[in-house]
């Protein structure tokens, strides 16, 4: 029989290899768009990312959700080509090509063969310049995103989100709306509204062309001057990212992050019937451009983003009251929320509330010992190259720092930055998180956990009826 004792035996880790994310540098066209080059030898499968700041967080609250759906109708036709066209002329080229909107800007990625880099790279230039918003595809987009509404109010997931940053944010504020506009806004979103964002917002001195992949040989600068060196200035005035209000945090309620009173307060969204609640538990949280974001970063992992959390432990392993919860910030150039999720048995929202409130008060009379900030430190700088083994994923991490106005270097200072977190900065990064201060937003069957609620003393409650 063989020995199996070396079964008894855990391995332990190594220590982390070394890693640099790739180097890139910038170059500029005379009409002033911005070219980034970042070499990643062995991918063959180019990535091609253009990114354009001023995302949902800078158009007008009147038109919320015009640059998402803007980005989406960049494909249904050009000047050149109808959407099916455009579909066949990408596909003949083996290509992926896509456009979306965050809060902080808009952006066209695109995948293609080495092979096909230049063909691939004149249809990006295509539905990026001259783009026609078809008023028969506007009409469908926008159905669909009316649609889209329905569902999301429908579903508990979702209901319990938007009912949160309702909660969260002032009136007026953009981050309190859904990115994509809401039953008022998505309606005024005609053809002629796509156009005026399209002229205000996509121009070459504020966009940025990232380029990653086996560039080896290639002229990536001819290639950007062929395909968008042509492209001009609209005479629509200029929208100005550094001053609009997702640049950072303001007092007044245009601002994307001003906040409604912060105090604590439960809000209950009625489903009758719901087998299980959906929580949210949180409040306004940070910017990105923060001094101690790295020590944030290992806080909200050991408390919430791995599987031996404390909120994990106590939620899911020791009280069953859960299969799985999850906490953290989302990072924004304005404040983006703070949010403990979770779903939880009707039964025990109440208890399950007062256990989280417990976890994120007890980060102060608890402070992270030296096991639990190793292992989410570790866990970090492990899993960080992994991010990044494809070129789309390399250009996509440069697009961010674009669109955050983050320094070149910050992806290769991350790991070194956050090894060197100790137990004394997670202790001071944890005052963050505001728990006397948090919102509590369910949604789940008011019959049958009001009581609870107000039982438990959580703070005046709001009881709203869909």
């Amino acid at each position: 029989m063989s020995d199996l004792s070396i079964l008894d035996r855990r391995p332990s880790p190594s220590e982390p290899r070394p890693y640099h994310f790739p180097r890139f540098w910038r170059q500029r066209l005379a009409n002033g768009l911005t070219v980034i080059s970042v070499p990643v030898p062995g991918r063959p499968l180019l990535a091609a990312e253009l990114v354009v700041p001023g995302g949902g967080a800078t158009e007008p609250a009147a038109l919320a959700g015009v640059t998402t759906l803007a980005a989406r109708a960049l494909s249904e036709g050009t000047s050149e080509r109808d959407a099916q066209a455009f579909i066949e002329a990408t596909e003949r080229l083996g290509a992926a090509i896509s456009a979306g909107a965050s809060w902080e800007a808009l952006s066209v990625s695109l995948a293609v063969p080495r092979r096909h880099l230049d063909a691939g790279l004149g249809l990006l230039a295509e539905m990026i310049v001259r783009p026609v918003f078809p008023e028969v595809e506007v009409e469908r987009l926008r159905a669909q995103r009316l649609n889209d509404l329905l569902q999301a109010a429908a579903d508990p997931g979702r209901r319990v989100e938007r009912a949160f940053t309702e909660t969260l944010y002032a009136p007026g504020a953009a981050y309190r709306r859904p990115l994509g506009g809401d039953e008022v806004t998505v309606p005024r979103l005609d053809q002629e509204a796509l156009v005026r964002r399209h002229r205000t917002l996509l121009r070459p001195e504020r966009a940025t062309l990232i380029m990653a992949g086996d560039l080896e040989g290639l002229d990536i600068l001819g290639l950007a001057e062929r395909h968008l060196g042509a492209w001009t200035q609209p005479d629509e005035p200029r929208e100005d990212v550094e001053t609009a209000p997702g640049a950072g945090r303001r007092t007044d309620e245009s601002a994307p992050d001003a906040a409604a009173p912060e105090a604590r307060r439960v809000v209950l969204v009625d489903r009758p019937g719901s087998a299980q609640s959906e929580v949210r538990v949180g409040h306004i949280g940070l910017p990105r451009r923060i001094p101690d974001y790295h020590a944030v970063a290992v806080l909200q992992t050991l408390l919430g983003g791995l599987f031996n959390s404390r909120l994990q432990r106590l939620l899911r392993e020791e009280r069953g009251y859960t299969y799985g919860i999850g906490a953290g910030f989302a990072f924004r150039r304005g404040a983006g929320p703070f949010a403990v999720r979770t779903a939880v048995q009707t039964e025990v929202t109440a208890p399950a509330l007062r256990d989280i409130l417990g976890v994120l008060a007890g980060l102060t009379t608890e402070p992270p010992t030296e096991e639990e900030v190793r292992v989410a430190r570790d866990y970090l700088v492990g899993v960080f190259p992994l991010r990044f083994e494809e070129a789309d994923r390399v250009a996509g991490a440069v697009g961010e720092l674009v669109a955050l106005d983050l320094p070149d270097d910050e992806m290769d200072r991350y790991r070194p930055a956050v090894a060197a977190v100790g137990v004394d900065d997670v202790a001071r990064a944890a005052r963050h998180i505001r728990p006397a201060a948090a919102a509590i937003v369910i949604v789940g069957d008011a019959g049958r956990i009001r009581g609870g609620l107000e039982e438990g003393g959580f703070g005046p409650l709001e009881v709203v009826t869909d």
